[in-house]
């Protein structure tokens, strides 16, 4: 039994990247659909495929990105930052910058899962979910 999900998320993609896969499988929830869609809207992942089981909620299968020319990986760093034993939140005026503005802060808001720079834009808080850069 897995008792962290999102954590197992962010392990997964990091260990396909480094092992130079271009898909990975992950168990789907609505929290890692989200976190999903924000990561291809930012250009961290190619494409992803939600696919739907009648008997389980289904699978993610995301393309991950990679640099043509060098196969460097598009993602360099997940990291979890709240985590079941200590969770993290953040105000609108205190949310973390990663790698000052390059990277990204996915944060679960009243408003959803969105990225940092949104909830500023918002002027909203939330839990911080994980870095990306």
């Amino acid at each position: 039994m897995n008792t962290d999900p999102i954590a197992d998320y962010l392990t997964r993609i990091r260990n396909a990247s480094s092992a130079g896969l271009k898909m990975v499988e992950i168990p789907a929830s609505n929290i890692k659909k989200a976190m999903t869609e924000i990561l291809f809207d930012q250009g961290y992942i190619l494409n992803f495929k939600f696919e739907d089981d009648s008997t389980n909620q289904g699978l993610i299968k995301i393309a991950l990105k990679y640099n043509q020319s060098t196969r460097v990986p598009a993602i360099t760093k997940m990291q979890r930052a709240s985590r079941p034993g200590l969770r993290k939140y953040s105000n609108a005026d205190a949310m973390p910058r990663v790698l000052n503005g390059l990277g990204i802060a996915i944060v679960s808001t009243s408003k959803g899962v969105i990225t940092d720079k949104e909830a500023r834009k918002l002027n909203v808080g939330g839990e911080v979910i994980c870095y990306v850069y």
